[in-house]
């Protein structure tokens, strides 16, 4: 009798502790569990930790809450302006409604990677190629609204969308890498062109300054000579500029000048021719003595 009874107290033991080890669940930090008793959705979301579930009448479902990161296979689309890409990105959502991950949606991975593709077509299609290439930001934002909008029913938020790639084809990329080139050629010349008329300027002003002041222009080829001479050539070319000429034509003028006048007061100390004697011309005298000094 007593041997039954300790036999009976084991099978119930042992019974529990199936009963036990069939209905606990251990739900981990990061998840939720979904209870379904009966086929229908029973209370709450379990929390982490251990849970006790009715074998054979509830079922659990795990759903994880970690922030899921999942690329988006290239796209290839026609821009809004004709040009032919293929446009990549990734996806980060999470799910913040458990039961309806679960209820709401067959597959809810599945289903954010086919929304994700169609808008990012839709994004090719509405875009311009500089507005992919250059305002991504903005974009990002438009295809993380659109993906999010139905999300929203699956108990799933994006948290962040990001476009990786945009391919071009080989043609095109020629063609912006002329224009690029084209562009840089154009500002280099503006800027040369500015240089010029900075220099013009300058120069201008250095011209007028010398025009008031003849002698710096001596100094200035003075300069020069020197510059040249320091770099030990052993032949020096020597431009003479006109102004210098000109300067000295004009000294020698003004010398010639000086000795005629000082000719003529001296022929008009000399006394007056007696009768009869020839008349000197005094003109052509002057004229002479100004060519002589002049070829002097």
């Amino acid at each position: 009798m007593v041997e039954e009874l300790i036999g009976a107290v084991v099978a119930a033991g042992a019974a529990g502790l199936v009963y036990l080890a069939s209905a606990a669940r251990v739900v981990k930090q990061y998840e939720r569990g979904v209870v379904f008793r009966l086929g229908r959705l029973h209370g709450e979301a379990r929390r982490p930790g251990f849970n006790i579930i009715i074998p054979a009448v509830d079922r659990m479902r795990k759903v994880n809450l970690q922030i899921v990161t999942m690329p988006v296979p290239a796209q290839e689309g026609i821009t809004r302006d004709n040009v032919t890409v293929r446009v990549d990105a990734v996806v980060y959502f999470k799910v913040v409604d458990p039961a309806a991950a679960v209820v709401n949606v067959e597959d809810y991975r599945f289903a954010v990677s086919q929304m994700a593709q169609t808008s990012l077509r839709s994004i090719i299609g509405k875009s311009e190629l500089d507005d992919l290439l250059s305002n991504r930001e903005k974009l990002n934002q438009g295809l993380e609204l659109m993906i999010d909008s139905p999300a929203v029913e699956w108990g799933v938020t994006i948290d962040r969308v990001e476009i990786k790639d945009v391919s071009l084809p080989d043609t095109m990329k020629r063609s912006m890498a002329r224009q690029a080139e084209a562009d840089r050629e154009r500002r280099a010349r503006v800027i040369n062109a500015d240089a010029e008329y900075q220099a013009s300027k300058k120069l201008s002003q250095a011209a007028q300054q010398m025009a008031d002041t003849p002698s710096a222009l001596q100094l200035r080829l003075l300069q020069t000579v020197m510059a040249v001479a320091a770099e030990k050539n052993s032949t020096l070319v020597l431009p003479i500029p006109v102004e210098l000429l000109r300067f000295l034509e004009r000294g020698h003028q003004e010398a010639a000048l000086q000795e005629g006048a000082q000719q003529d007061r001296q022929e008009g100390s000399r006394p007056a021719p007696a009768p009869g004697e020839q008349p000197v011309d005094t003109a052509e005298q002057a004229i002479d003595e100004l060519r002589r000094a002049v070829e002097r």
